[in-house]
């Protein structure tokens, strides 16, 4: 069976994406993870060799059989730390990059590092983040964003809008979609019978009408129409309790209806923080984008500007991208 090939984006020049492909590549050539996959990284060379000299890393170079796709980022490359339009547009052709490798047979999955918006805007490039970008690049209609932490799956009805716009914007056919296609997605990732909760709206599910009526007349119907269709999934299940009994794995992945009621959680179980300072050490968990014609998991964290350049960025959660690409692409159909 050929390799699986994945194809890495730098993500923000100035942020942590250049360090931590770099502790990635180290860690996966040692031996304490296992590499099956061939890969390539879309980027500019002068910034990791900036990187790798700053952090006394290895180079990219170094690393056998990695090609690297070029994206030049001129005569010297942007300062650690230091967001700007010149970064957003370097991120913004390592994805674009990333996309025509793969659409173009080269590459069978896309891991992104990450980047701002800010400097994304910045560039002219007006999206809400990566996953908008991602669609409009390949054509897709109707991403889904799905946050995991090992089995704890969360996928999202809505994301990056105002909170008040989610009952409108969470309209029975987007629901149909977003529990569909995680159903799907489990199937991929080896859960045969995959057992799916909905979150539900309101406080309580809506208490019979008294908090709301969303999850009565709107995601009610839906699901038991889903049901019909052979799902397992339940709900609306209040979401106060929803996660707790995903953790005590009565399910396998929970559908939230907006971005903090579905992040919350994940990032809960994700941050690794010491007690004594305070202070987050490593960050673990994988953002997957679900109902593209291309196969894309990042890192579910941030640029990290403040700590860019200081080489104390965790590559972990990038480290399980990867393989939760490899485990996506392998098993494409």
């Amino acid at each position: 069976m050929p390799l699986t090939r994945l194809c890495i984006t730098m993500g923000d020049a100035a942020g942590i994406g250049p360090e931590i492909i770099l502790k990635a590549l180290r860690t996966l050539r040692s031996g304490s993870a296992v590499p099956t996959a061939r890969i390539s990284v879309a980027g500019s060379a002068k910034v990791f060799d900036a990187a790798a000299k700053a952090m006394s890393l290895p180079a990219l170079q170094s690393f056998d059989g990695i090609e690297l796709i070029e994206i030049d980022s001129g005569a010297e490359p942007p300062a650690f730390g230091q967001w700007s339009a010149r970064t957003g547009e370097l991120a913004y052709r390592a994805i674009a990059a990333a996309v025509e490798a793969q659409r173009g047979g080269r590459s069978d999955a896309i891991v992104t590092a990450p980047l701002s918006k800010e400097a994304l805007h910045l560039a002219g490039h007006q999206y809400p983040g990566h996953t908008e970008l991602l669609a409009d690049l390949s054509g897709g209609a109707g991403p889904v964003m799905m946050l995991a932490h090992g089995d704890f799956r969360v996928s999202h009805v809505t994301t990056h809008i105002p909170l008040e716009q989610v009952p409108a914007k969470a309209t029975p056919e987007r629901l149909a979609r977003v529990v569909a296609l995680t159903h799907q997605t489990l199937i991929r990732l080896g859960i045969e019978q995959p057992r799916i909760a909905v979150a539900a709206l309101n406080p309580h599910a809506g208490e019979g009408g008294v908090l709301g009526r969303y999850d009565i007349d709107v995601a009610g119907p839906v699901l038991e129409k889903l049901r019909k269709d052979g799902i397992d999934v339940s709900g609306p299940v209040p979401g106060d309790t929803v996660f707790v009994k995903m953790r005590a794995r009565q399910f396998d992945a929970v559908v939230a209806m907006y971005h903090d009621q579905g992040h919350i959680p994940v990032k809960l179980l994700g941050f690794s923080v010491d007690p004594a300072t305070g202070k987050w050490e490593a960050l673990s968990g994988v953002n997957i984008t679900l109902g593209l014609p291309i196969i894309r998991t990042s890192v579910d964290h941030g640029t990290a500007f403040d700590i860019a350049g200081k080489g104390i960025a965790s590559e972990r959660s990038l480290i399980e991208a990867i393989e939760y690409a490899e485990l996506l692409a392998s098993r494409k159909q």
